[in-house]
């Protein structure tokens, strides 16, 4: 959600790399971020009074189901079940600890089609003071399953869908932050952060965590003009990742 979509699709065309497709008067605004012709995004009109933030979906079947099950597990439902046209079928609700999320529920838009490659997420993180509060709901209410990362990061782990070793994305601490409330943080892929990082710069945002290497992949946090923050994440894990040319 952004005050200005224009303003947001011209800074994030330059740090993410994005296209851009409209789909037309009838959805207010709404643009959607692409590769190619894949869709990565959605960027829309932030409404009057609420701040500019990125909100990160999860996938469901039956989006009244699983709002029936958010608020039977503690959580919160923002935006009831409603129709997006024909193009699918979302809620906006908050875990019982108040980190904010979406569910959309697919009609003719599958939601993102790139991921894990530049321009697509690439990874999200729950920051909860509870995490294992939110561990119970999430695990409740969509079925994820948790591991522990290897180096053992104190609060951490990864989830994952049932029965897949892959995992979607981490649950823990505030990791330094405690003052901040629960929050999804999404990382999108990029083909080299020390660019994105100058255009975030150059287009007035503000970097929050300067690059740094990680054994993932080279990492940036960044904030946009309109304060939305969000992470992008260069892999270098492969021979000849850092070598462009």
């Amino acid at each position: 959600m952004s005050p200005d979509v224009e303003d947001a699709r011209e800074f994030y065309g330059r740090v993410v790399g994005w296209d851009f497709q409209d789909t037309g008067d009838d959805y207010g605004g709404y643009v959607i971020a692409a590769v190619g012709p894949s869709a990565a995004a959605g960027i829309g009109p932030a409404p009057e009074g609420l701040p500019s933030a990125w909100t990160m979906y999860f996938a469901s079947d039956d989006v009244d189901k699983t709002a029936t099950s958010v608020t039977e597990n503690g959580g919160t439902i923002m935006m009831p079940p409603g129709d997006v046209g024909d193009l699918g079928r979302l809620f906006v609700g908050a875990d019982p600890t108040g980190a904010v999320f979406g569910v959309w529920q697919a009609g003719t838009n599958i939601g993102a089609e790139v991921v894990n490659e530049p321009g697509g997420m690439i990874w999200e993180d729950l920051r909860s003071p509870e995490p294992d509060a939110a561990r119970e709901f999430y695990g409740a209410v969509f079925g994820h399953t948790f591991s522990p990362l290897a180096d053992d990061v104190p609060d951490y782990t990864t989830f994952h869908t049932p029965g897949q070793e892959a995992p979607l994305g981490g649950m823990g601490g505030m990791m330094g932050s405690p003052a901040a409330p629960a929050h999804w943080i999404l990382y999108f892929a990029v083909a080299d952060t020390d660019a994105s990082v100058a255009a975030a710069e150059a287009g007035g945002g503000t970097i929050v965590a300067p690059a740094f290497d990680t054994s993932y992949g080279r990492m940036a946090g960044i904030t946009d003009p309109a304060g939305a923050t969000f992470w992008v994440m260069q892999d270098t894990s492969q021979p000849g990742a850092d070598e462009e040319g």
